[in-house]
């Protein structure tokens, strides 16, 4: 039987081309490598399944506490529906450079071309440089040959629908929509347990031998959504509401939690939560020794532990499937 209690595990921490410094800065961690990009959170990607970092199961994959507890852990029908398989790819993403412009495949051409899940997703914005943009959608509905002209001449971009980026702010990505995280950006990112990336452009940059990167014109020709959509951020929560909901797909369910004293959730156990602190401290009393969370911090709920307190003052995310 699963211990009833939240699991903490190692940042998975990836360097790369356009990282920075901000997210080592902000989980109040020591920066061993530049360029830090992304923060895997809590991962089930085969050659970067997250790690126990404490506690009885330290040391454990998360691979293999599913393996010693499935449902108890991921929840019944989480376990049902993706055959015994963590569903999400939970990370923090700091952006000191532009993010190339990609598209990600739904999950019957992810299946089709490479045997995994498609990759939605959702951004919230923790921080934002003065002038911070994102790139989401489209600003006019284009064709697929009009899509590989504008790749083949350097003008993809002017296709692009730009947004101001503020803290707070939400986007959701289904897959097929085109975008990019532009420079000065710090946000979490909850999406499907995918790593499959179509880049579409890459501002001409270089990997550390000098050689572009690869683009993937055609296999995003056939996994981009053409349509044009009059508003591609989403409504903002409203202020008022200690609990609110900010994303809902079919994978997965995001409230934002304004913790201001003291507050209990009770949840079924037919899925797993995922909580991560935003901004504040808080502390999560389950019936054992309460555990503290500060910013950056993430844990996962298994499915058994189905009531907690949460306590303190904080901006706070919790994610079912």
């Amino acid at each position: 039987m699963i211990e009833k209690a939240p699991i903490r595990f190692v940042p998975y921490l990836k360097s790369v081309i356009w990282g920075g410094e901000k997210i080592c800065r902000y989980k109040g961690i020591e920066q061993t490598e530049e360029k830090i990009g992304e923060s895997w959170e809590i991962s089930a990607v085969p050659g970067h399944e997250s790690v126990v970092s404490e506690g009885p199961y330290k040391g454990m994959r998360i691979t293999e506490l599913i393996e010693c507890f499935g449902p108890e852990l991921l929840g019944r029908d989480v376990f049902d529906r993706y055959d015994g398989k963590f569903p999400l790819l939970v990370k923090l993403i700091d952006a000191n450079d532009n993010l190339s412009v990609q598209v990600h495949p739904d999950d019957d051409l992810a299946k089709e071309r490479h045997d995994s899940l498609g990759k939605t997703e959702m951004w919230y914005i923790i921080e934002a440089d003065k002038g911070a943009k994102i790139y989401s959608g489209l600003n006019r509905e284009l064709t697929p040959d009009e899509y590989v002209r504008m790749v083949e001449d350097n003008t993809i971009e002017q296709a692009l629908a730009v947004h101001d980026s503020h803290p707070g702010d939400v986007f959701f990505l289904p897959a097929g929509r085109v975008h990019a995280i532009g420079a000065g950006n710090l946000l979490a990112e909850i999406q499907e347990s995918s790593d499959i990336t179509y880049r579409i452009y890459d501002y001409d940059r270089r990997d550390a031998q000098g050689n572009p990167r690869e683009l993937h014109t055609e296999q995003a020709k056939d996994a981009i959504d053409y349509t044009f959509y009059e508003e591609y951020k989403s409504a903002p929560a409203d202020a008022a509401e200690a609990d609110a909901v900010i994303a809902e797909c079919r994978h997965f369910k995001v409230d934002r939690l304004l913790l201001d004293g003291e507050m209990t959730l009770t949840f079924t156990d037919s899925s797993f939560t995922v909580l991560m602190c935003l901004e504040g401290e808080a502390v999560i009393d389950y019936g054992a020794a309460p555990m503290p969370l500060k910013p950056g911090e993430t844990l996962l709920l298994p499915a058994a532990l189905t009531s907690f307190t949460l306590k303190g003052k904080a901006t706070l995310l919790t994610t079912r499937s």
